[in-house]
Parts: C-alpha cells; sequence; structure tokens
C-alpha cells in the first residue's frame, strides 16, 4: 500500500526484453533505499513493482505483460523521469489517501491551463473508470494523489500547486500524454459489495444503470 505523496523523481535507466516483458532499472534519485530490502514494492508512477535487485544508485524490477498492457508503462523509454514511493509501514503519515499501486486504467491529459500560480489540467479517463470519479473525490495519476475539482462525463479537472509540480513529473504534463488512473478504493469495495450475493455469480463485474434501477437505487 502507498499514500499517493511523492517521495522522489527517479528516472528509468534501462529497459531490457526479458522472456517476453521487461526488466528495468530505475535510477532512485534522492529515494533513500536504506531500509528497502528485496521483494520490497516502490511505485514508480503509480504502478506497484517489486525491487528484485538492489544495486545501490537504484532498483531492478521485473515489469510483466499484464501492467505493460493496462498502464502507460510502455510509453516510457530510458531517460524518462518517473514519480517514486516506497510502501507505506505502519508509522507513515497518510498524507494522501489509500493508494494501492494497482492501475485501473489510462487516461488522457485533454489541456493544460495555468490557474494563477498554479496549473489546470483536464484529464479524460476511459468511460469505465467515469463512475467511480466524483467532484472532490480522490484519484490517484501517475502514483500522486490529487482531489478531483471538476467533473464532466468521463473528464475530470485538477488544480496542481506549485509544490507538488516541483516535486513530482507534473510540470512536464502536455496535451496527449498518457497517465497511469487508480481510483478511490472505497468507490471499488463499495461496488462489489453492492452486488451482494449476485457478485458469485459468473461475469459479476460491477454495478450498471439497470442493476441500480432494479434494486430500487435508481427512482423515476
Amino acid at each position: 500500500m502507498f499514500t499517493g505523496i511523492i517521495e522522489a523523481i527517479g528516472s528509468i535507466r534501462a529497459m531490457t526484453p526479458k522472456g517476453g516483458d521487461v526488466r528495468v532499472y530505475v535510477a532512485t534519485g534522492k529515494l533513500d533505499l536504506g531500509d528497502v530490502k528485496l521483494g520490497d514494492s516502490i511505485a514508480v508512477n503509480g504502478t506497484c513493482l517489486t525491487a528484485v535487485e538492489l544495486p545501490g544508485d537504484g532498483f531492478w524490477a521485473d515489469v510483466s505483460r499484464e501492467t505493460l498492457t493496462r498502464t502507460a508503462f510502455g510509453d516510457l523509454k530510458v531517460g524518462s523521469p518517473v514519480n517514486l514511493e516506497k510502501a507505506l509501514t505502519p508509522t507513515t503519515r497518510l498524507g494522501g489517501h489509500l493508494v494501492s499501486g494497482h492501475v485501473d486504467g489510462v487516461g488522457e491529459i485533454v489541456s493544460r491551463a495555468d490557474n494563477a500560480r498554479a496549473i489546470q489540467f483536464r484529464v479524460r479517463a476511459p468511460r469505465e473508470l467515469a463512475k467511480y470519479i466524483a467532484l472532490k473525490g480522490s484519484i490517484t495519476v501517475d502514483g500522486v494523489s490529487l482531489t478531483v475539482n471538476a467533473v464532466d462525463g468521463a473528464d475530470f479537472e485538477l488544480t496542481i500547486v506549485p509544490h507538488t509540480l516541483q516535486e513530482t513529473i507534473m510540470a512536464d504534463y502536455r496535451s496527449g500524454r498518457r497517465i497511469n488512473l487508480e481510483v478511490d478504493l472505497l468507490a471499488r469495495y463499495l461496488e462489489r459489495l453492492l452486488l451482494g450475493d449476485k457478485a458469485a455469480e459468473p461475469h459479476a463485474s460491477g454495478i450498471s444503470e439497470s442493476f441500480l434501477a432494479e434494486h430500487g437505487y435508481l427512482k423515476g
């Protein structure tokens, strides 16, 4: 688990094809690896990766086909900057929100505009994730815990303050960039809980409008 508070900006040092997937070396910059052991988790742009080698100034991790398919990790190349966060501990201050490091989908930056000293981003999420995104709710963008400031269908807006722009890779975002999205964990669990006994049925993956109407959650 993570908090969505970025601890350092690292960079991709190497990407090596290996048996159908990829082994990646992440240089970790100012991130303190003193308490990191083999097998520990580190979030890279919001994607939970396992450290399999620790050369000293970074770590090697294996990136599966599943991760390459479901995230924007395949857009990275040698030299790409990345957001980094170590897994939380029982004593970690939870400054953001609970983040699993399991990316739900890939969004896209639609627009960027100045807003006083902040930057206003409009982001387009995959249609299937729109129902989990709520005004003033939490969302994780490339591993950064953020607050949704407006929602319009599958689009939502973020206001990024100077500190966040300085401490993450978000200052580099431009229209068309693909980004990793993780929706709020509570929304995911609530959806599954509302399915009740239907959750045990094959292909019971989510709540549709017809399901809500059938159970009286939608009134005419």
